[in-house]
């Protein structure tokens, strides 16, 4: 087997991140050592794999949080996101009055509402769950729009022609053409959702990675703020992988 044969291959998939990871590690343990940088500024892997074991409660019940508060905000922006992604797709009208607002909604910085949210619903749950869902919302609306405006016309003519009504137009065609855009969307929303849930848990939450982060970083506990970074990170790919998953099973005649 060549080495091109074997990028092709689901096995490469796994073995070749695990031996960057592994290789990134050492270089890094490796470099933190002979330079001797304080941990304060940037811990060796060993460092914070002991503040993992230390402080793996705090971070598992944190983790916790912030998993909740993304999920109940994506799924708000999943819905709404569908909802106003078909609405736009098929509704001139729509694409011309709501289009627009979406974009200019999109382009303020949603760390700029935090405190904002903070005042109207107190500290806490809410004002991450909220910008969590502002977030995670826009892709899923362009991804769903752009999938129903790409839709040949000449598919939709012909069922039309063959007497099918515009709900057997969308059910047969409109529909699962945009199942493709909706799943893209969907591993770029999530990712989204993360990143929402942990700017308003450093400003308006007393819980969660976000909160977890700032205080390790306020008494200088860098470990612990790496341990929280990485917890992230492994529940952002775990559920990336879950919805790359869920599309190689239910659109794989798409690939």
């Amino acid at each position: 087997m060549t080495f091109n044969t074997f990028l092709k291959t689901r096995l490469a998939a796994y073995v070749l991140p695990t031996i960057a990871l592994v290789v990134l590690l050492i270089a890094w343990e490796a470099a933190s050592r002979l330079m001797q940088v304080p941990t304060f500024i940037l811990p060796a892997p060993t460092d914070v794999w002991a503040a993992a074991q230390a402080y793996s409660t705090t971070v598992w019940r944190n983790s916790i949080h912030t998993l909740t508060t993304t999920m109940i905000g994506f799924l708000l922006g999943l819905l709404l996101g569908v909802f106003l992604g078909f609405l736009i797709g098929y509704s001139r009208l729509a694409y011309v009055v709501l289009y627009p607002l979406l974009v200019g909604f999109n382009t303020i910085p949603k760390v700029a509402l935090v405190p904002l949210l903070a005042i109207w619903f107190g500290i806490g749950a809410v004002p991450a769950v909220i910008t969590a869902f502002t977030l995670a919302f826009f892709p899923i609306v362009v991804n769903v729009a752009a999938g129903l405006a790409t839709v040949e016309p000449e598919m939709q003519d012909v069922l039309r022609s063959l007497g099918a009504s515009p709900w057997e137009v969308f059910q047969k065609v409109g529909f699962p053409h945009s199942l493709p855009y909706l799943f893209a969307s969907l591993k770029v929303a999530i990712s989204q959702a993360f990143i929402g849930s942990v700017i308003s848990e450093t400003v308006a939450s007393n819980r969660g990675i976000g909160y977890v982060i700032v205080t390790a970083s306020s008494s200088f506990n860098v470990p612990l703020a790496f341990v929280a970074i990485l917890a992230l990170a492994a529940m952002g790919i775990l559920l990336y992988g879950c919805f790359a998953l869920i599309e190689q099973r239910t659109i794989h005649w798409a690939r």
